[in-house]
């Protein structure tokens, strides 16, 4: 999983970023140059810290999730420049970090501090970008259709269809995420990186004991959280037992780690399940509704090639039991085929013969 965090000039991007990463990125601005910045974190999931308990294996893994700071969204000062728009298409969601706190040292582009203002542009700014890839798209569409030679006169009106679809929903100031699009027009528009179409996680990034600002945004595919940024960047930037002090003593107990990651799951549909033994306790990250044999290749190409049974426990039943051969006695320890839908939680185990 991969998220990219955006957001105007001073929102406090790499803050949120060395917040997430535990990172010490410089947090002064950049001057508009092109930088991205990353980070790969284990995401948080106490089921793994009991599971490694159980089984005390020689290897704990936990599911990961990358951070990317990207610097250079002016905000309509200009458009998206090729490399800055090449590593936007590749993000599998946004984290877009909203300014809410005042700084008098650090003065906002726009002359004022207004979240729902700088919401708006960063919206406008990428519904914009898509409506041009979407013009020029219709272009290259109507050229290849004019010119025969190529791909079936039907396949190319399908696409030119889901263009004009795109165009109109764009042009009235709609996001792409919020058009249903069946899975067969998914797949003719896999390469294109749509930027709208990402979902989105809105960071609303509060100075210390700020109350979140009233912001009315409430959109399929993006939530909105409020996190202060500087606050928690200091506490991760801790050792353990310090951080644990200073989290009491503000009262937080959660750091914006593992909400941003819990909620970035849900807006990404994807979920964890488990493969568990005396090596090793991993998480494997799937999307929500894979099937066993999907589960199987998120492991290794060649379990879902030989796959031939799954053995599914619930984690629940699995802990209060105890044991794999405890579940197994019980009868809760199931043989599952290739279409079964693994669930959140369950550990697995693949059968397979290449």
């Amino acid at each position: 999983m991969r998220l990219g965090i955006i957001g105007l000039p001073q929102s406090g991007k790499t803050t949120i970023f060395n917040a997430l990463t535990r990172g010490d990125q410089p947090v002064t601005t950049s001057g508009g140059r092109f930088e991205v910045h990353t980070g790969v974190v284990d995401v948080p999931d106490e089921r793994i810290d009991i599971l490694s308990r159980m089984f005390k294996p020689k290897k704990t893994i936990y599911a990961k999730v990358t951070y990317a700071d990207i610097a250079g969204l002016e905000g309509g000062k200009s458009a998206i420049s090729g490399p800055l728009l090449n590593q936007l298409s590749q993000m599998d969601g946004f984290v877009h970090v909203v300014r809410c706190f005042e700084d008098a040292s650090v003065p906002h582009p726009a002359g004022s501090v207004n979240p729902a203002r700088d919401v708006a542009t960063m919206d406008s700014e990428l519904l914009l970008n898509d409506l041009i890839a979407a013009e020029r798209r219709l272009e290259k569409l109507a050229d290849e259709r004019r010119k025969g030679g190529g791909r079936e006169k039907g396949l190319i009106d399908r696409d030119i269809a889901l263009f004009e679809r795109f165009q109109e929903t764009l042009s009235n100031d709609q996001p792409l995420r919020e058009l249903e699009v069946s899975s067969e027009e998914e797949k003719s528009i896999a390469g294109f990186g749509l930027l709208t179409r990402k979902p989105m996680l809105v960071i609303l990034n509060l100075g210390e004991g700020q109350q979140p600002p009233a912001l009315e945004y409430s959109r399929p595919g993006v939530a909105v959280t409020p996190v202060q940024g500087r606050l928690e960047m200091d506490i991760a930037q801790l050792g353990p037992e310090d951080a644990e002090l200073f989290k009491a003593e503000y009262g937080i107990s959660e750091l914006a780690l593992g909400k941003v990651i819990h909620q970035s799951y849900d807006l990404l549909g994807l979920m964890s399940f488990f493969t568990v033994g005396p090596d090793e306790v991993r998480a494997w990250t799937v999307n929500r509704g894979a099937s066993a044999v999907e589960a199987a290749g998120a492991i290794h190409s060649d379990l879902a090639k030989g796959f031939i049974r799954a053995e599914v426990v619930t984690y629940n039943d699995l802990v209060t039991l105890g044991g794999l051969a405890e579940a197994r006695n019980k009868g809760k320890l199931r043989l599952e085929g290739k279409e079964y839908i693994v669930k959140d939680g369950e550990i697995v185990h693949i059968r397979f013969n290449l």
